[in-house]
């Protein structure tokens, strides 16, 4: 097979193609022709060095794909050879074949062909679990996400929406902006120009946001804290600000706040199972009528995933990056 191997940690030149024996699928496994595959910041934390993947995944990167069952592992019942499928894994995305736990495979929408299905996997498990699950959001509450126009921002705005929520959003420019109000969002706040602290509390009539699902982390932390409403929840599934942060712990005791957080990549099979197995109830009827679909900014070739990477670090796209193997 070809696959992206990161020669040394470094920047996006450390990427390059080669060939390596094809993967073969353990027992729960199945083996994925791969169509594409998304591209994420956690791909290029591991190419700088800093997201080693977990112990016995693979060292390509790669998180999410899309493609046709190839090959089965043994006791893999729900799944045939030929069928198209999209698929979390925990590394081997980049390549022309990769292996998946049968689990946390998921039927390609019938509304969406192998690009726009390879945008998903990533995505809609992190916003799922972190949003839905632990950030326990419901119809009628407020939202804030940071980064809208990220993969993870544009899918949460989208289903936030379509199961009732009220959502705002920041992001970097005023292009940006009218984008996520185009896909759902309330109302988006250019951080560079105004205090998102300050917005929030105009449009809520000083109350605060029921929820808040941030990637930077760092000096957010006492400002999400700032504007979250009385029984709010901070989710954390990044730290792009940095790691640490002064907490205020009488705002957190007097507003009986809750802040919590998660990583996707490291949790076991039976966990992202489950989650598939609610995206398949909760999510999936939304995306194959069109409700909530993956914002695919560009497309790039398996080869120039360099191009990819380079683009993921400028932070002008909106919504994926997607590589296309070509198979």
């Amino acid at each position: 097979m070809i696959c992206i191997d990161i020669a040394e940690a470094g920047g996006p030149d450390v990427l390059r193609a080669v060939e390596r024996a094809d993967p073969v699928p353990r027992r729960g496994e199945v083996l994925i022709r791969v169509a594409a595959a998304g591209v994420n910041r956690p791909d290029v934390m591991q190419r700088r060095g800093s997201y080693p993947p977990p112990p016995g995944a693979s060292d390509i990167p790669g998180l999410e794909v899309s493609g046709t069952v190839a090959a089965l592992g043994e006791d893999v019942k729900d799944w045939h050879v030929g069928d198209r499928v999209c698929a979390l894994v925990s590394g081997g995305g980049y390549a022309t074949l990769c292996v998946a736990p049968a689990p946390q495979c998921l039927p390609i929408p019938t509304s969406l062909d192998f690009i726009a299905a390879a945008a998903v996997p990533e995505t809609f498990f992190t916003v799922w679990t972190n949003v839905f699950e632990r950030g326990r959001l419901r119809e009628g509450e407020t939202a804030l996400f940071h980064g809208g126009t990220s993969g993870i921002g544009t899918t949460a705005i989208q289903l936030a929406k379509a199961r009732g929520s009220i959502v705002f959003v920041t992001a970097g420019s005023d292009e940006k902006c009218h984008a996520c109000e185009a896909i759902g969002a309330t109302k988006a706040i250019n951080y560079r120009a105004h205090d998102f602290v300050e917005v929030i509390r105009e449009l809520t009539s000083r109350r605060g946001v029921d929820l808040i699902l941030d990637i930077i982390g760092g000096d957010y932390l006492p400002r999400n804290l700032a504007a979250l409403a009385t029984d709010g929840r901070l989710v954390q599934i990044g730290l792009m600000g940095g790691e640490s942060a002064p907490v205020d712990l009488r705002r957190v005791l007097g507003r009986r706040l809750t802040i919590t957080g998660s990583t996707l990549r490291p949790r076991p099979v039976e966990e992202k199972g489950a989650i598939a197995s609610a995206l398949r109830w909760e999510v999936w009827p939304l995306l194959e009528h069109g409700v909530v679909k993956p914002i695919v900014y560009r497309t790039f070739p398996l080869k120039e995933a360099a191009a990819a990477h380079r683009l993921m670090e400028s932070s002008e796209h909106i919504g994926k990056i997607v590589l296309e193997t070509g198979s």
